[in-house]
This record gives structure tokens, C-alpha cells and sequence, in this order.
């Protein structure tokens, strides 16, 4: 055990080795669900015959993981997309999610209802004061084959209130730049925007909203050349999540934007990190004391999120570094062992609400950054 690790408090340390074992428990429960031939998908079955090893006898523990290759992600491009629904929810109605698609075939995952699972457990860790029950919501954010919508929509009506959306399409938004058609950029930008203003102006008592920070930050603006700013229009709490969450970003968001912190403005909001593959890291409080740093954890043991080394992905780096996030998702509908996400990060200490490492700084993978285009996120 590291110096570092040492210096977690005897509860933390607790807490941490009931979660491995919780994590462990849950990891040998999937690996049997997914690898057994009565319950498993045709694609992991099929992907068994060329294993070295067999999941169903060797794959006892989380560490075990580490006997896949990982995961690649182009085996999600394309179809049959029934080759990934489970033998046991074949009668289950299916919904299929997309990421990415602006050049080439989309990355497809399917979902029953993991998407609500997730952020029911989201829901249960944000504040009432803010988040009030019965409260309707605004969702700004990108709609069509995305799970978000519906991820966030299910997070309102969780919370007895309904859901406003707009209508934005990222595709549209990254052929735009990469065009360099910032003129076109601005407007559709402002078409999304006048849609929002118009929802929150038109009497619906909206309380929350989902968010990008782009997105939160032009509303604001938007909100500020019509006379009026979140606080008025009714907002009291925001959850956001992209790669463009930065300190110095949230410092700006609370101090300007919103007009300081959640005690003097009445709004509070939380920053999330997450995809379509692993569903809702949630954060660490982000206070100004600790320099509006924002730390992630994922929803364990649904997902686990490591920060491994550049030069090998099945070493993790110690507690402060920096290397690529790899992420293993463990849940009945959907197995993915060991996927290097296109971002990196430091590796953070457990804590007492989360005790299992979480990741901060994330941002795109540095030899992969001058190529991504982060569009409206």
C-alpha cells in the first residue's frame, strides 16, 4: 500500500475493502451472466471460442478482468445490433443508443433500462433544496439516438416532475466547424438557445435543467441580453457534465454567471462525467475552497473507471498521476471490459461518500486531442 493510501482514515479504508469485495461479488455475477449460454449475448459467446482462458471457470474477481483484451470499439460499429441483447432479455423491448457518427457507422450499444437504473442512483445524490421533488426540468442538451434525453427525462419524472426538451443535433454542430462555417456555428447555436429561453419564459415553472457547459454558458448570455438570468427565470439547480468542465470554467460559471455560490445565488450546480458505455461518474462537492476542483467516481460496481499508464494499459498509475481513463462496464444488459476512453486524467483517492478512486482533470487524450472536435459539449 502506498504512502498515499495509507493516509485515508481507518472508516475510509472500511468502506473501501467492503466495496472491492462488493465489486468482486458483482464482477464474477456478470461474467457468468454474460458468458453462460442461457443467459449470455450471441457476441460474448461467439467471442469466447477465441479467449485463451475460460471466463466461466477463471474470472473470479474484478482483477480478473485484466485477462480480456481490451475492449475494442469498433466491434459496437455496425451490426447486428441484436447480437449484443442477452439470450435472457431477448422478449425485453430494446432501445439502441448512439455515440459519436460524424465520419463513418455510429457506435451502437443497446439498453433496456439500464439508462433509468443509472440515474435513479443519480438522483438519490442530489439536494432537494435545489433539485426540489415535483420541480419540471429543462434538457438542454443533444436529442436524437443519444441516451441523454431520455436518461434525463426519466431523471425528472423520477423526481415527480416533467420534462422540457429542445431540439439539437451535435452532428450538425461538428460538420460546422470542422467546415469552419462559424457564421452558420452562431446561429444554430442561438436557434438552440431561443428554443431554451422560450421553454423557461413560457410560464412551466422550470426548477432544474441538464446542460453543457457551452450550452450553459450561451443561456446565461442569452438570458443576460433579454434583461433577465437564470436565477429570475426560475432555476435553482443544473446538472451538467462534457469534457469542457474545467475549475477555471466553473469558477466563471458561479462567480459571473450565476452570481456566486449556490448560499448567495439559490443555484447549485453538479458537475457529472459520463457516456453512452459506462452511464453517470458523479462529482466530488465542488467548492471554491478547494480551487473548484472537479473529481469524478464512477457508479460502482455498475462501472469502474482506472487511470492507467500511457504505455500500459493494465498498470494503474499512482494516486496524483496522469494517464488514459479506462473504463469497464459490469451490468446485466451490457458487458465491456477494459475500454481506453479517448480522454486522460489524474488518479484520485477514495473519499468517504465514494470509496473507490475517482479520476479529475479529465480531458482529451493528448495524442488524439489535435484530431477531436468537441462541439457543443
Amino acid at each position: 500500500m502506498s504512502s498515499s493510501e495509507t493516509s485515508l482514515s481507518p472508516e475510509v479504508v472500511q468502506k473501501q475493502t467492503a466495496a472491492r469485495e462488493n465489486l468482486d461479488a458483482h464482477t464474477y455475477e456478470m461474467v457468468q451472466w454474460h458468458f453462460h449460454e442461457s443467459t449470455g449475448c450471441p457476441f460474448w459467446l461467439e467471442k469466447k471460442k477465441e479467449l485463451n482462458f475460460d471466463p466461466l471457470t477463471e474470472v473470479k474477481c474484478y482483477e480478473d478482468i485484466k485477462k480480456f483484451p481490451l475492449f475494442e470499439d469498433d466491434w459496437l460499429r455496425g451490426g447486428p445490433v441484436r447480437r449484443w441483447v442477452p439470450k435472457a432479455m431477448e422478449n425485453e423491448p430494446v432501445y439502441v443508443f448512439e455515440t459519436g457518427g460524424t465520419t463513418g457507422v455510429p457506435k451502437s450499444r443497446i439498453a433496456c433500462t439500464d439508462f433509468r437504473t443509472d440515474y435513479s442512483i443519480f438522483s438519490e445524490t442530489l439536494p432537494d433544496q435545489y433539485f426540489p421533488q415535483g420541480g419540471n426540468w429543462l434538457m438542454l442538451g443533444p436529442s436524437g439516438p443519444r441516451r441523454l434525453r431520455l436518461a434525463v427525462e426519466h431523471l425528472a419524472q423520477e423526481r415527480g416532475g416533467i420534462c422540457f426538451c429542445i431540439d439539437l443535433d451535435p452532428r450538425w454542430v461538428v460538420k460546422l466547424i470542422k467546415k469552419g462555417w462559424m457564421e452558420h456555428l452562431e446561429e444554430y447555436k442561438k436557434h438552440c438557445i431561443d428554443q431554451a429561453v422560450t421553454v423557461l419564459t413560457a410560464g412551466h415553472d422550470i426548477k432544474c435543467m441538464f446542460g453543457t457547459p457551452k450550452l450553459i454558458e450561451s443561456l446565461c448570455l442569452g438570458l443576460e441580453e433579454r434583461g433577465t438570468s437564470l436565477a429570475e427565470v426560475g432555476i435553482t439547480g443544473i446538472f451538467s457534465g462534457g469534457t469542457e468542465f474545467t475549475p477555471q470554467w466553473t469558477r466563471y460559471c458561479v462567480e459571473e454567471l450565476f452570481g456566486g455560490p449556490p448560499e448567495e445565488s439559490g443555484i447549485y450546480m453538479t458537475p457529472t462525467y459520463g457516456n453512452t458505455l459506462m452511464g453517470l461518474a458523479c462529482s466530488k462537492p465542488v467548492t471554491a475552497a478547494d480551487g473548484y476542483k472537479i473529481s469524478y467516481y464512477a457508479p460502482q460496481p455498475r462501472a469502474v473507471t482506472e487511470v492507467v499508464s500511457f504505455d500500459d494499459p493494465m498498470e494503474t498509475v499512482g494516486y496524483g498521476e496522469t494517464g488514459r481513463v479506462k473504463l469497464t462496464t459490469l451490468t446485466k444488459e451490457f458487458f465491456v471490459p477494459g475500454f481506453l476512453e479517448r480522454d486522460e486524467a489524474e488518479r484520485e483517492m477514495p473519499f468517504d461518500t465514494y470509496p473507490w478512486d475517482g479520476v479529475s482533470g479529465v480531458r482529451p487524450f493528448h495524442e488524439i486531442a489535435s484530431s477531436t472536435t468537441v462541439g457543443v459539449y
